[in-house]
């Protein structure tokens, strides 16, 4: 299994994405992931390798690094030693699949019999959001009233900034039936009880100067 990114795509030319959308490596990351992609198509159409490339959009949940924006929102809208909920482009806008459909995706990916070997599969909640709509989601699900500030460190290079992701799944749910079962909504609630429970018993990092 090739695990890809939908970053591969870079700015959608067109939406939904679909497996056929151009690739474009509008970040060293994406381009690293490109040229994985290729090395496995490459393999399976050379040896017959049994590799499937998967295309997660998003992935958040538990456990996920401050790295991270919905980790990195929720930390400092419960994080008491935050006055501030410092972010960077609120303007993109992402599909956000929670972390037990993207588990699924793999497994899907992994037993299927029909999925084709050397091919990308994508898999995202097929929903959009922009950031901003993002951050005052959990900012009512935290209760908080601390002020959202921009942090130009936080801030991609413009032209490395992918503005907008949203999936089109249909390829891999015609080959595998698979499709998310977490909404948004329900998929943050679970990640602000997992970070409360964190915060409450001091099992976070010290520090809180992570890019968003």
């Amino acid at each position: 299994m090739q695990t890809s990114t939908s970053e591969v795509y870079g700015t959608a030319l067109t939406r939904p994405i679909s497996e056929s959308h151009p690739l474009q490596g509008q970040s060293p990351y994406s381009a690293s992931k490109i040229a994985a992609d290729m090395m496995a198509e490459a393999f399976a159409r050379s040896f017959g390798v049994p590799a499937v490339i998967l295309r997660p959009f998003n992935t958040f949940g538990p456990r996920q690094s401050e790295r991270a924006i919905i980790g990195s929102i929720i930390r400092q809208a419960l994080d008491p030693s935050c006055s501030a909920i410092m972010i960077g482009d609120a303007t993109t806008v992402r599909d956000l699949t929670f972390v037990t459909d993207t588990v699924a995706a793999f497994m899907a990916a992994g037993i299927a019999d029909s999925v084709e070997y050397g091919q990308a599969y994508n898999a995202g909640s097929q929903r959009a959001i922009m950031v901003s709509d993002l951050i005052n989601m959990i900012i009512d699900l935290t209760s908080s009233d601390k002020p959202v500030l921009q942090d130009n460190k936080r801030l991609r290079p413009p032209n490395s900034e992918v503005r907008a992701l949203l999936a089109n799944c249909t390829r891999f749910a015609r080959s595998t039936g698979w499709s998310p079962q977490v909404t948004l909504r329900e998929g943050l609630e679970r990640t602000v009880e997992w970070w409360r429970g964190r915060l409450s018993s001091k099992q976070v990092r010290r520090e809180r100067d992570f890019i968003t």
